[in-house]
């Protein structure tokens, strides 16, 4: 249903993640978040669906980008996806959240050699934030609080709107 197991872990906090498969297409969901209607969407990273991305950004409040953190095969072509998608009008100033996944196994990278192999630094027209995490373990998922944190002082001045784009990437 979701991307790939790690999302739906943060999304669902659910006990059973080896019943997730990865998303074909894209999935909406409404999720409650400290008492914030969140509308999540779920857009697959196959790259024949990459091409469609870009109709779906628009009123996007959050980026959430979910990235395996033991694949540093695909470190680069993750950046640059990620690159190519924050230039797009539609995300411009729009906050970035990463979740470095699967840093329960050993060959994950921690998230400041992610961040910086993303170039994370050059990202000066937006807040972002990295966050390791482990779908399996529950460990760095709690989602709510990062974006309770992140839109405290929305600066529209309306905070969140009733909008919530969820991009999860999977290299497939």
């Amino acid at each position: 249903m979701f991307v790939f197991k790690g999302l739906f872990s943060v999304i669902e906090k659910l006990k059973d993640v080896n019943t997730i498969t990865p998303t074909q297409g894209f999935n909406i969901k409404s999720v409650t978040c400290d008492s914030m209607k969140l509308n999540v969407w779920d857009i697959g990273g196959q790259r024949k669906i990459r091409p469609f991305w870009k109709k779906y950004l628009e009123n996007t409040d959050l980026l959430i980008y979910v990235i395996d953190s033991a694949d540093k095969k695909r470190f680069e072509e993750t950046g640059l996806e990620l690159s190519e998608l924050i230039d797009e009008e539609n995300l411009k100033g729009v906050p970035l959240l990463i979740f470095a996944n699967k840093q329960d196994l050993a060959t994950a990278s921690p998230a400041s050699e992610i961040a910086e192999g993303l170039n994370l630094h050059t990202y000066r027209d937006r807040e972002w934030q990295i966050q390791a995490c482990s779908a399996v373990s529950g460990e760095g998922v709690q989602v709510c609080k990062y974006i309770v944190n992140l839109f405290q002082f929305y600066p529209y001045g309306n905070g969140l709107r009733h909008f919530f784009f969820l991009f999860s990437f999977r290299m497939a």
